[in-house]
């Protein structure tokens, strides 16, 4: 097995930088790259990003529409019909995370009403639709409705 000192990058992998302004034999010399003269050919020259010569730039002339609500609430989506993939009767964000149902526990969940309930659970989440509160209660289930604290948003 290879040893820490001894690793090596592959052939031809590297290679060394430009060194730019060392003279004729060099190919970079004299004026190392930056053509003749103009903005771009003086130390410190050249334009910010975006700038297209005094013309109006391109995200001013485009139209801008809409905008992003600072404080968005995002909701994970359940439907009753996936609640079979829950193991136990007691449904809530941690059980959905382990079922695969929900990216995070943290997050809010909301339970839609897609499909059918056979057997009862009893359900806690931040918010639920009128049919799936429905669904559950009618076949014998519960509905808790989580309150998130101001601070965590």
């Amino acid at each position: 097995m290879a040893e820490l000192h001894e690793l090596k990058p592959s052939l031809g992998s590297r290679s060394n930088s430009k060194r730019k302004g060392r003279g004729p034999g060099s190919g970079n010399g004299r004026t190392a790259g930056r053509g003749e003269k103009g903005q771009n050919a003086r130390s410190g020259g050249g334009v910010r990003p975006g700038f297209e010569g005094g013309q109006m730039p391109l995200q001013r002339r485009i139209p801008k529409r809409g905008f992003t609500p600072l404080k968005r609430k995002v909701y994970q989506i359940v439907n009753v019909a996936d609640f079979t993939r829950v193991s136990g009767s007691d449904v809530d964000a941690d059980s959905l995370k382990e079922a695969g149902l929900v990216r995070s526990a943290d997050g809010l969940v909301k339970i839609l009403g897609f499909g059918e309930l056979d057997d009862s659970y009893s359900v806690t989440a931040h918010k639920f639709s009128e049919a799936a509160v429905k669904k559950i209660e009618s076949a014998g289930g519960s509905v808790t409705v989580m309150v998130r604290n101001k601070e965590e948003g």
